[in-house]
């Protein structure tokens, strides 16, 4: 990449003194960023990591430094190390964490609200008619709104799953059980949020679609024909009336949750009905309500019988803990929704908007050129677009962004060995880090003979043939019955967890996305298997040991 993207281009030199541990982000940076997204990722979510750690003065970390590399991101911690700084952080981080303890719905409200706010202004901005000025004010606002929502983001998120390694060292304390033990998976599952109501939702116009006899229209037709076939029919202009509102309200959203290139459910309703047809693929039987239902009831019972085991002195506060704690889950879904999609797809708007009239003076060939350009360039050529030529710097970036597509980027740049850059991770107490991106490490036991080894993401054990879904492109590939195993999964694909009988992911933790989404389905899910997505094929058969965190691959591999 040339320097004239982001002064946060890695740098071998000055960024391995700086740390000696690098990080490529492989659940948002593969496969890599385009440009403009990049830009946008290593400016904003730095800022909004190092914002909200120091808002909330971290005991232990300072947030994390981004580093771009072709395309891909890298990340190092900021550790605290002075001994007397920590103390000092940890009093200010009690204080700040009271109104958590005492409010979170309204603190968590009051957030959505403001995003909301925003969003509404944004949306309600006439891009096609608008000036070139305003319309470059207006690229300046979904930015600033862009490098808001990192700051919400991550002001929350250490909020929430600080308190969740709490409650996680009380229950270690107590109950001998950590956030691996199937026991605590159950604690923490049976909670409505935003993307499930979504689901709930997309279910309902399944139900729609079979009653009023368009279910052949999923079921049979090719994606590409659906929007067609449904406007042919009466019964179906109306569902598609229903359905462009319901987007309208909540298809803001891509189904790769961290890039600008991939269109929003708003642009292509097909997107979102891939969904519809998942459920309809399930039948009349399948009810989700009360899937859900079965979960809350086991979970309830669980909670009693979990305080029961708990010291009278020390029940109180183990319950508040355990409440706020559950929080987490429903949280790192809606954060999703409301935060990362809602913001990102705004931004998207924005950017072909102005991409639009960037073409129609000549300064690029096509809307989308503008995501191969970064801001300042936009800036530049936006208020009289026809004295500019962008059109070179769209292609060699794209070139470039072509060739880092053709390779895989290293998954650690370092001068230290791995297991001495892990404990640095460790070192930083940072949630993040220890709760969605990295997580517990598995230890492989040979007596077990597994052909993976990972980590329990969601209790249970199953048996199935496997499918190997590498992008939200193989989603529609999927079978009821099969066992899903990916590099990582993202919250656009939450629904077609109702088909599956389990999961493998390659790297995940317990307040990662399959996690979280696995427990709430009730299947079995195993993470941190590190290269499953390589070493399993579509159609062999495998054994997925939930609790152990355990893979068998049954057909070519070991009969155990």
């Amino acid at each position: 990449m040339g320097h004239d993207i982001t002064v946060l281009e890695f740098d071998e030199k000055s960024d391995l003194d700086l740390s000696p541990a690098w990080f490529l982000d492989a659940t948002h940076s593969v496969p890599p960023w385009t440009p403009m997204f990049a830009w946008s990722w290593i400016n904003y979510c730095r800022h909004g990591m190092q914002w909200g750690a120091q808002r909330l003065q971290l005991p232990t970390c300072k947030g994390w430094d981004w580093r771009l590399k072709d395309g891909g991101g890298y990340l190092t911690l900021l550790v605290v190390e002075d001994e007397e700084e920590i103390r000092q952080r940890e009093a200010v981080f009690r204080e700040r964490l009271l109104p958590f303890i005492e409010d979170y719905d309204g603190l968590w409200r009051n957030f959505v609200d403001e995003m909301l706010d925003h969003y509404g202004q944004l949306k309600a901005f006439d891009l096609d008619n608008a000036d070139n000025i305003d319309l470059l004010d207006h690229l300046e606002q979904a930015f600033r709104v862009n490098r808001r929502m990192w700051e919400v983001h991550f002001y929350m998120m250490y909020l929430v799953f600080g308190v969740y390694i709490l409650f996680e060292t009380i229950c270690k304390e107590l109950l001998d059980i950590d956030d691996t033990d199937p026991r605590f998976h159950k604690l923490m599952r049976g909670f409505d949020n935003k993307v499930f109501q979504v689901d709930k939702k997309l279910w309902e116009f399944a139900g729609e679609a079979r009653d009023t006899g368009l279910a052949d229209i999923f079921l049979n037709e090719k994606p590409q024909a659906w929007m067609t076939r449904l406007g042919d029919r009466e019964a179906g202009r109306r569902w598609l009336a229903r359905f462009r509102s319901f987007l309208e309200e909540d298809g803001w959203r891509a189904n790769r949750m961290s890039e600008f290139c991939d269109p929003t459910w708003v642009e292509e309703p097909a997107l979102a009905m891939v969904n519809v047809k998942q459920f309809l693929t399930k039948g009349g039987g399948f009810n989700l309500e009360k899937e859900r239902e079965t979960l809350v009831r086991e979970r309830r019972q669980l909670e009693e019988e979990t305080l029961a085991r708990i010291p009278s002195e020390q029940r109180e506060w183990f319950e508040a803990l355990m409440k706020l704690a559950q929080k987490s889950s429903s949280f790192s879904e809606e954060h999703n929704h409301y935060l990362d999609l809602y913001t990102h797809a705004l931004v998207r708007r924005a950017l072909l908007g102005m991409g639009r009239r960037l073409a129609r003076h000549g300064a690029v060939d096509e809307p989308e050129d503008i995501l191969f350009l970064v801001p300042d360039e936009v800036r530049k050529a936006a208020i009289c677009p026809e004295f500019f030529n962008l059109r070179p710097a769209v292609a060699r970036r794209r070139a470039e962004w072509e060739g880092w597509c053709r390779k895989e980027n290293p998954p650690f740049i370092s001068t230290i060995t791995m297991d001495e850059a892990v404990k640095i991770m460790m070192r930083s107490k940072d949630p993040v880090v220890l709760k969605v991106v990295v997580g517990s490490l598995p230890v492989p036991r040979t007596d077990l003979k597994a052909d993976l080894y990972g980590i329990s993401g969601s209790p249970g054990v199953t048996e199935g043939p496997a499918r190997v879904v590498m992008s939200d492109q193989d989603l529609n590939d999927l079978r009821e019955g099969e066992i899903m195993v990916a590099p990582s999964t993202y919250p656009s694909w939450t629904p077609v967890f109702s088909l599956l009988k389990g999961v493998v992911v390659d790297r995940g933790a317990s307040l990662s996305h399959a996690a979280i989404v696995g427990r709430e389905y009730g299947i079995p899910v195993v993470m941190n298997v590190f290269d499953g997505s390589k070493k399993i094929k579509t159609g062999q058969r495998i054994r997925v040991d939930g609790d152990l965190g355990l893979v068998f691959i049954l057909d070519g591999g070991r009969e155990n």
